[in-house]
């Protein structure tokens, strides 16, 4: 391709010596495959980009469009407009296929993201790779060939709260707030049923002994059809004597104060 033709509106540069077509900047195989042109032989894929070719959302981030890579100690190469360098040994029991792509395993990205993301975040990534299947008592090996590693705190404290019950990383985001207030631990997805026994419903977040249940609304819960079914379903709810507490995620990123207020109040009684 000739510069006239690079400095098409259609092309746009990713880094000095990279470019894509404008609108293959969207898709994360196209910006991998790029980055890799330049990287080093055995850079793995890593970190949030690791993440997202394994399915997992992390809440609480901001987009970010660069790839993330994990190369030699001793490689000389340095982060730029398109990829994050992170300089660390990856063992290859650690590194999985997915494609034709040299990715880490779930297990060393969980612990790789420690490093990087908030708690509640990590929590939500916790209780995705349960929900898929990946065994509990996996997590505290993974933090002991870690130790001393950025992240490895982090880690441990929220291993032990992780619940592939969880309905959604937004779900998880609140559980943690609630768990860090020092408020009790939820049971989540507790079936809720009738003086006769019948089914009512299976809320997401409940404390059955105080008969309080909580519900986080996602977009989803906007469509008219999803509406009306919450509200016939609530007055069921509430009419086999349980409080009900519905929380939006405009509660839980911007009013966490006032929601851990509600809940306190509502969980001691007062």
């Amino acid at each position: 391709m000739s510069d006239w033709q690079l400095r098409h509106t259609g092309i746009t540069r990713t880094s000095r010596d990279t470019y894509l077509p404008r609108d293959a900047q969207s898709v994360l195989r196209q910006r991998v495959d790029a980055v890799l042109l330049g990287a080093p032989p055995g850079s793995v894929i890593s970190h949030r980009t690791a993440a997202e070719l394994w399915g997992l959302e992390i809440p609480l981030v901001g987009e970010d469009r660069r790839v993330h890579l994990t190369v030699a100690p001793e490689a000389r190469v340095r982060s730029r407009a398109d990829r994050v360098v992170h300089a660390s040994v990856v063992p290859v029991p650690e590194t999985r296929r997915i494609e034709d792509l040299l990715v880490t395993s779930p297990s060393r990205t969980w612990i790789d993201l420690a490093g990087v993301v908030p708690p509640p975040a990590l929590l939500a990534v916790t209780d995705q790779l349960l929900a898929r299947g990946f065994p509990a008592d996996e997590f505290p090996h993974v933090v002991r060939r870690c130790r001393g590693r950025r992240g490895a705190a982090r880690a441990r404290a929220v291993m032990a709260w992780g619940d592939g019950l969880a309905g959604s990383p937004m779900e998880s985001v609140l559980r943690w707030a609630i768990l860090d207030a020092g408020l009790p631990c939820p049971v989540l997805q507790h079936e809720i049923r009738d003086e006769l026994g019948r089914f009512l419903a299976c809320v997401d977040m409940a404390w059955p002994e105080r008969r309080v249940l909580v519900e986080f609304d996602g977009d989803v819960h906007r469509e008219r059809r999803v509406f009306v079914n919450d509200l016939r379903r609530q007055n069921g709810i509430v009419l086999a004597g349980w409080q009900v507490l519905r929380f939006s995620s405009a509660d839980v990123l911007g009013r966490r104060a006032a929601v851990l207020q509600l809940l306190t109040r509502v969980l001691s009684g007062s």
